[in-house]
């Protein structure tokens, strides 16, 4: 786009008139039906929205996830990531070790992930630290991958730049070539800088949309040792919207 292009940007005000408004409407949540551990809640939310996802196009992927952590500034740093483990330990993800938030969480293990559903005016935050998935869960996942998506990861370096989109196509022929697929699990190894995290929560946060702003929020707060569906770790409160 040329300079003179650009005379039109910002866009024009829009017309005069009411700011458009959309009440939410969720059936909401309060402790004493979410019960004393955030678990329960957990699994029945994300259950909802994969089963959702079948007939609300906005749930295309029902278990993404914002994955917030800072580097070596300080500087808040945000992505979108697919939650591929979630137990009663806590969500994990993957990715490469040459990415930008493996050198973040190495320097910093404090970590926000957040599951949002605006189709269904949920979300799910959770605010903890970060620890590596344990290599044997992380092998099973991997055989699970498609092969496109195990050529990728062998052909990608993570976060750094490259010149083209021609020279990343190129790459990964040269890897799909190196491993041909077969039909086997095991057609591609896993690469030495596959990695996994899982999120070990302080602080687990139920957000439900409600009518005229007055939202719910629920909030569990770590206070001993356990699983997330461990009573004696966790402390119930609700918060303001």
């Amino acid at each position: 786009m040329a300079v003179s292009d650009l005379t039109s940007y910002p866009p024009p005000a829009p017309e005069p008139g009411p700011p458009r408004r959309r009440d939410y409407d969720s059936p909401g949540i309060d402790p004493q039906t979410a019960g004393p551990t955030p678990w329960p809640t957990i699994r029945h939310w994300v259950s909802e929205a994969i089963a959702a996802s079948e007939s609300l196009p906005g749930l295309a992927e029902p278990t993404a996830v914002s994955v917030a952590t800072v580097d070596a500034d300080g500087v808040p740093n945000v992505r979108t990531v697919l939650a591929r483990f979630l137990d009663e330990h806590g969500p994990g993800f993957v990715s490469s070790l040459h990415s930008a938030k493996a050198a973040e969480l190495a320097a910093n293990p404090h970590i926000a992930l957040s599951y949002t559903w605006p189709g269904l005016f949920r979300a799910i935050r959770f605010r903890g630290t970060a620890a590596a998935i344990e290599t044997e869960a992380l092998v099973a996942y991997w055989r699970t991958r498609p092969y496109g998506s195990q050529i990728a990861a062998c052909a990608s370096l993570q976060s750094h730049p490259i010149g083209s989109r021609q020279e990343l196509e190129r790459e990964f022929a040269t890897w799909a070539a190196h491993y041909p697929e077969t039909g086997s699990v095991d057609d591609v190894p896993m690469p030495a800088d596959f990695h996994g995290w899982r999120v070990h929560p302080t602080e687990v946060e139920f957000w439900a949309g409600r009518r005229s702003r007055l939202h719910d929020r629920i909030v569990y707060t770590r206070v001993a040792d356990g699983t997330l569906d461990d009573p004696a770790a966790w402390a119930v409160s609700r918060r303001q919207p």
